[in-house]
């Protein structure tokens, strides 16, 4: 069985663009989002990792450290950054790990336990489930996991809003609607009974009994 929300996510130590890490001691009391991609030098990877160093300033303003991997060694790391900031006109300011040993992708269910061969003789299709997302609280707990097919760009924006909910329901005995935007009203946890949500936030909005909407709180 694969990785699981909640589940604490697996440590390691590998090499990247700014050094050797272990990566629990990394992220620290951060938050993290840990992103994968199948090989260097694909052109939709390519286009992820100018997208993310573009955002990378809100992801810092919520206390999100970002870190890719890609199963390719370091220096092929190096050569792939400058064609992103020249095509993508971002250069990434964040660690890249270089998992040529696939021993973070097999860690992480991305790769099959039996899966074998060295980053040079492998090709993007042999690693094309090494497309996922992991955002990581500073409990080093998993709160969020997507895979997406090697076709298909992933959208970062939505990764930072998918944060900006977690981030949310952690402080708050609340819950997010579909597509709602920071600012937007929410939803009170089922979890809290009627008389717990008037002490905590004063009178709401019923629709219906296990709908019960109130604005943002801080």
């Amino acid at each position: 069985m694969g990785l699981q929300l909640g589940q604490t996510a697996p440590d390691f130590v590998a090499q990247t663009t700014e050094g050797a890490i272990r990566f629990h001691e990394w992220i620290g009391d951060s938050w993290a989002v840990l992103f994968s991609h199948p090989k260097d030098f694909t052109p939709i990877c390519t286009t992820e990792l100018g997208s993310v160093a573009k955002l990378s300033p809100e992801f810092e303003r919520r206390n999100v450290k970002l870190i890719g991997l890609s199963v390719d060694s370091v220096d092929d790391h190096y050569q792939w950054l400058d064609d992103i900031e020249e095509t993508q006109g971002a250069r990434p300011n964040y660690p890249i790990i270089a998992d040529a040993d696939l021993n973070v992708s097999k860690l992480y269910g991305m790769l099959e336990a039996d899966a074998e061969g060295d980053a040079a003789s492998r090709c993007a299709m042999d690693n094309r489930t090494v497309r996922s997302v992991f955002v990581i609280d500073p409990d080093k707990r998993i709160r969020l996991i997507t895979m997406y097919p090697m076709q298909t760009g992933r959208n970062f924006t939505e990764m930072l809003r998918a944060v900006d909910s977690i981030q949310l329901t952690t402080r708050h005995p609340v819950a997010t609607p579909a597509s709602w935007q920071p600012g937007e009203d929410v939803m009170i946890n089922l979890m809290v009974s009627d008389e717990k949500a008037k002490v905590l936030y004063g009178e709401f909005k019923a629709p219906k009994p296990y709908i019960r909407i109130i604005p943002q709180p801080a």
